[in-house]
């Protein structure tokens, strides 16, 4: 399967350092960031270096060195931001929107990790 990536996404632009981020951590191969509309009182986007569209495309083509720093990363933004083991306060949620039915506003794989709390149902019964 072919994935399309435009290298001039807003998480691309900030990669590149020509807009700036709050930075929770940075890797060798993610950038862990302050969401700028935060949904919850904890909201890091932990994105991957290389150009991925989502998760599936990050899944089949990424390295495993690339795998394992990222889902890694996501473990020390919980851990950094209190959300980790047993003093999760409650829990947390990590999302990735994918495509337009996903909801997905930005075409570069991102982690959200939301948090502090109570995030309701994630999705509407219907």
């Amino acid at each position: 399967m072919a994935f399309d990536y435009d290298d001039q996404n807003i998480f691309a632009k900030i990669l590149r350092g020509e807009i700036p981020n709050d930075t929770v951590l940075e890797t060798p191969h993610c950038l862990a960031f302050k969401d700028i509309t935060p949904q919850a009182p904890v909201h890091v986007l932990v994105i991957p270096k290389g150009a991925y569209v989502s998760y599936d495309h990050f899944a089949a083509e990424a390295s495993d060195a690339e795998i394992a720093d990222f889902t890694r990363a996501i473990a020390e933004v919980c851990r950094i931001t209190g959300l980790h083991g047993a003093d999760a306060a409650g829990g947390f949620r990590v999302i990735s929107n994918a495509g337009p039915h996903g909801s997905q506003e930005v075409p570069h794989l991102h982690m959200h990790v939301l948090g502090g709390r109570p995030l309701g149902a994630l999705l509407a019964k219907g």
